[in-house]
């Protein structure tokens, strides 16, 4: 199941540009560079690269910092989801994903990828944010879930 443009819609109610109910988000990532089909584009800091490289390599939308001004190019219909805080946002779209996910009892499932380039960000954070991890730690939790991993 993948991420899509509702979920984050539930998530961030500052939003700029088309409302396109039909977007689906298979990849999301910090990293403009990175080919991200149907991407979700988080720039988590200067590191991140470039929206324009983004676009160009596949993201259809970005969760974008509203400290930081949206650059001029942007195109005016590219769906932007603003946030006080990107590090918390990718920490609460991880955690609405796997409960999104959770107790779907699909034999295979198209699973949205998660890609985060970010090390030094990732190690301050005591939370990880590698999903087959945190499918681990739902399973344990709940142990009569029976979660297996897909994708």
């Amino acid at each position: 199941m993948y991420l899509a443009f509702n979920d984050l819609v539930k998530l961030f109610s500052d939003i700029k540009g088309i409302k396109e109910v039909n977007h689906l988000y298979v990849t999301v990532t910090d990293n403009a560079d990175f080919v991200q089909t149907k991407g979700l584009f988080i720039p988590l800091n200067d590191d991140s690269g470039e929206l324009l490289e983004a676009i160009a390599n596949g993201a259809i939308a970005a969760i974008w910092d509203k400290k930081k001004q949206v650059p001029k190019y942007t195109p005016n219909h590219f769906p932007l989801f603003f946030t006080d805080n990107p590090i918390e946002s990718v920490r609460d779209l991880l955690r609405f994903y796997i409960e999104k996910i959770d107790g779907d009892k699909e034999e295979k499932m198209n699973m949205t990828k998660f890609v985060f380039f970010n090390k030094k960000l990732l190690k301050e954070n005591k939370e990880t944010y590698d999903i087959a991890v945190m499918l681990e730690k739902i399973s344990m939790k709940n142990p009569d879930n029976n979660l297996e991993r897909r994708g």
